[in-house]
């Protein structure tokens, strides 16, 4: 087999992947935490392709005793009976769940075919009382405790966020499907549920008090995910070969794929993980791309966001405690809790004194999608597209060109939806920050200097700049205070290039109407 084949592309069922040959990053060490826990009920919240499906498969064939299939990982090596449990995996990652229904025609394919294998005669048309009576013919049958698995437990809720009449529907059903994990508890030996989102307020799971919630446990932080070390110990043919294809150094390939696909954290000891089915893809194809960002998502996420009227400079720079990461209530959505859970935002540093969380966006892919999905919403650009425009912006910043850089900065601004607020400077101050961020500048807003604050400051790897933005007035009077107040003075010990910017935004016309650029000379 060639070394490109043995990348399980899309593969999510174990036992092919072991069979095949292909590359695995062993995660059965969490399995010997839950089988040495005293816990029966687990939830797991991960962003979409983050290798969900696959734990569950692990875990489905290692209830069914297949040792076999996990020779040379490290849950072979435990003291354990291997023995074997009915299984009964709910996959509900198989429909979009666009209208209601869909999912009654999922369950009943599932029921019939455990139906049949543990011969439950068919008394009762009612969703729940039919897994209720599977769940005890399993037990009976085999003698065995079932296991119970539930792939993307939220998958119909998720995908109707903002669509209440279909979110209630499948809301109500699910909770009668979910609500025999208690009724059904003797029955039952483990259940583990995965999903993208934890909902709050919603009695999807009220009868489940003792739910062991593993999405922000230290002890698990990585069961899905590929850590630095994973990456390293399991693709260094890969990388190799992404550095041959590109003419860079192994070192200089590891750094692309960290920019581009590292950053993610899901607790406060926790590793920094690499999106898993991105860094298949790219080393599989030997090209860098936004794989995670093609396979959709963002832009139910954008229009969540723009219905709450979400302040997105908030949002994207922001500090919270964990607790208002952990459930989403669809009448009041957090948008933090929102970005965080879907994997648009990620833990960035945790302060244990205070228990306060630093959150940012994870890597250049997600950014990229953000900007693609966001900017459309709240800027319309008249001529071009907002790509182009965005090329544009990035390539002028790059190269030293300010006058170009802000008549692109004009393009955006002339076209911007009245939606977004801009009844003051710091309104239109946070609205350029938002977009800079959302192209991946390295901008601050309201810099400190020891005789007053920056409006805004952009830092590229040869260039400074610092610009003042005058809401209602002259760009004159804004390169004025850039001077009076000795702007650029905190940046004279640095290399790079400064250049300073005054501007002008008019609250009528919502536009920037004058710029003057002056180079600093550091005296």
């Amino acid at each position: 087999m060639y070394y490109e084949d043995r990348y399980p592309i899309g593969q999510q069922n174990f036992k092919i992947l072991r069979e095949e040959d292909a590359f695995y990053v062993d995660k059965t060490a969490f399995i010997e935490k839950m089988v040495r826990s005293k816990s029966k009920y687990y939830f797991l919240a991960r962003p979409r392709r983050f290798g969900k499906s696959l734990f569950l498969s692990t875990l489905e064939y290692f209830f069914k005793g297949e040792r076999d299939l996990f020779k040379g990982l490290h849950i072979d090596s435990i003291e354990y009976d291997w023995t074997e449990y009915p299984v009964l995996r709910l996959d509900l990652n198989t429909d979009k769940y666009a209208e209601p229904g869909i999912l009654d025609g999922v369950v009943e394919r599932l029921f019939r075919k455990w139906e049949e294998k543990y011969e439950v005669d068919v008394k009762d048309s009612d969703i729940s009382q039919r897994f209720a009576t599977i769940i005890e013919a399993a037990h009976k049958k085999t003698g065995k405790q079932v296991v119970i698995l539930v792939d993307e437990y939220d998958k119909p809720l998720v995908g109707n966020l903002n669509k209440e009449d279909n979110f209630e529907h499948y809301r109500a059903k699910l909770a009668s499907i979910y609500s025999n994990f208690k009724s059904s508890s003797e029955h039952i030996k483990i259940v583990f549920l995965t999903g993208v989102s934890r909902f709050s307020k919603l009695s999807v799971f009220s009868d489940l008090n003792n739910l062991n919630d593993i999405s922000f446990d230290n002890k698990y932080a990585d069961i899905c995910g590929i850590t630095e070390k994973e990456l390293i110990d399991n693709f260094r043919e890969g990388i190799e070969s992404l550095a041959a294809k590109k003419n860079i150094s192994f070192e200089d390939a590891c750094g692309l794929l960290k920019t581009n696909y590292d950053g993610y954290r899901f607790a406060e000891e926790g590793s920094d993980i690499y999106n898993p089915w991105s860094v298949l893809n790219c080393l599989s194809k030997s090209m860098i791309a936004n794989y995670w960002s093609m396979t959709g998502g963002a832009s139910v996420i954008a229009e969540c966001l723009h219905n709450i009227d979400a302040d997105l400079e908030d949002v994207l720079n922001t500090q919270c405690d964990l607790l208002s990461l952990v459930g989403l209530d669809l009448r009041n959505a957090d948008p933090l809790a929102l970005l965080y859970q879907t994997g648009y935002l990620t833990i960035k540093d945790y302060d244990s004194h205070t228990d306060i969380v630093t959150l940012g966006i994870p890597n250049n892919e997600v950014r990229d999608d953000l900007s693609r999905v966001l900017l459309p919403l709240y800027v319309k650009i008249k001529r071009g597209t907002v790509e182009g425009k965005i090329r544009d912006l990035i390539s002028s910043m790059n190269m030293g060109k300010p006058d170009k850089f802000m008549k692109t900065l004009e393009a955006f601004f002339a076209g911007i939806s009245y939606e977004m607020k801009m009844e003051n400077e710091n309104n239109f101050q946070n609205a350029v920050y938002v977009l800079l961020t959302l192209i991946g500048a390295n901008a601050k807003v309201e810099e400190r200097t020891s005789e007053g604050r920056m409006d805004l400051t952009i830092e590229t790897r040869n260039f400074i700049y610092i610009v003042e933005l005058k809401f209602d007035g002259t760009a004159r009077q804004a390169l004025d205070q850039i001077n009076e107040r000795h702007y650029a003075r905190k940046f004279h010990t640095d290399g790079r290039h400064i250049f300073k910017i005054g501007a002008s935004f008019s609250s009528k016309t919502r536009t920037i109407e004058d710029f003057i650029i002056e180079e600093d000379t550091k005296e």
